[in-house]
């Protein structure tokens, strides 16, 4: 029992020490840099977001090739009547989702234009960026027309034009 006592005694008087050693003074809080945003950043943000939208359309462009030229060996299946139904509905569904594709760059590519057009550092580019979200249009009726082949040489204008606009952008 003394010896339980001594531990005990011996604890208590150990224990305020090592937590008064390892506490830590509060430091005041670094101030943070106001929301701000300078022109070089905002030249920055915009460059990224063109090169993203030229990446985003040339994969596509990509793809676009070989889908485009199998929706037409399918629709030229489907006039001799040798393409079966599943064939026929498969293609129908990847005509919509080309479609839809088509039309949600025309929005982000109207939504660049209109962030450019608004942000004050990045009015100077946006008369050579202006017209992309229209070639864009453009290409959508094509695609609606079923024209995908003349599509995707539509949005090839329109990659060519953000290119030339990153081009600025980085000089």
């Amino acid at each position: 029992m003394k010896r339980l006592l001594l531990i005990l005694v011996t604890a208590i008087l150990i224990l305020p020490g090592a937590t008064m050693a390892q506490t830590r003074k509060k430091t005041a809080a670094k101030p943070k840099p106001t929301a701000t945003t300078t022109p070089n950043a905002a030249r920055t943000t915009g460059a990224t977001r063109v090169a993203d939208q030229i990446k985003f359309l040339t994969k596509f462009i990509y793809l676009l090739g070989g889908v485009a030229s199998g929706i037409a060996g399918v629709d030229e299946a489907a006039r001799r009547n040798e393409a079966p139904p599943a064939l026929l509905q498969k293609n129908e569904q990847n005509k919509a989702t080309v479609k839809s594709s088509i039309t949600g760059f025309r929005e982000s590519l109207d939504k660049l234009e209109i962030d450019f057009r608004a942000t004050p550092e990045l009015q100077p580019y946006y008369i050579k960026l202006a017209g992309v979200a229209s070639g864009a249009a453009n290409a959508e009726q094509l695609a609606a027309t079923n024209q995908f082949d003349a599509a995707g040489r539509s949005l090839l204008s329109v990659v060519n034009r953000l290119a030339d606009v990153l081009v600025i952008m980085r000089q």
